[in-house]
């Protein structure tokens, strides 16, 4: 990426880095749960976004360090990054983020408010999409660098072939 080396993970869009705050709760009591700050600074001559807050289950200060983009993204209403996978969240997180946005509409369901549902389930499906190279039709291992992701990779392996994917993401289709 002509000579491009980010210290921390790529921060593509706010959407992104407040799903990864949700899914990365306090280590020490467990609460997904605190009052988050945001910041731009520098960390050794780098901008960087820092997110800082107070566990509201215990107390804990925590703070997250992320580079910008090369590339200001559109942060818009569902929009979790660019065409490139996602630094931050592996391709496990994502799909169990689908799964679970997915699984609380209730089936016939055509409120707005499932709408909404459901097109954030099938960009959380996209996102997984991203992690396969071009010339492969599988998530390849290192996609998934976080226990919980390798969890749920480990409950159904061929979910995460191009071609489950594609049919997992368009029975995500909005529900109208």
């Amino acid at each position: 990426m002509n000579g491009y080396d980010p210290r921390y993970a790529i921060a593509r869009t706010a959407t992104e880095v407040l799903l990864y705050l949700e899914l990365n709760a306090c280590p020490d009591c467990g609460s997904d749960q605190a009052d988050w700050q945001d910041r731009l600074s520098e960390a050794e001559l780098e901008p960087v976004l820092g997110y800082a807050g107070v566990c509201l289950g215990c107390g804990t200060h925590r703070e997250y360090l992320f580079s910008l983009p090369q590339e200001p993204r559109d942060d818009g209403l569902y929009s979790f990054g660019g065409p490139e996978p996602s630094e931050l969240i592996d391709a496990g997180q994502w799909l169990a983020v689908a799964d679970r946005i997915a699984g609380q509409v209730p089936v016939g369901d055509r409120s707005e408010t499932a709408r909404a549902a459901m097109v954030v389930a099938r960009q959380a499906v996209e996102e997984v999409v991203k992690f396969i190279p071009p010339t492969a039709d599988v998530v390849p291992d290192e996609a998934f660098w976080t226990e919980p992701g390798q969890g749920v990779r480990a409950l159904d392996p061929g979910r995460f072939r191009l071609e489950r994917l594609l049919l997992i993401r368009d029975s995500y289709s909005d529900p109208a």
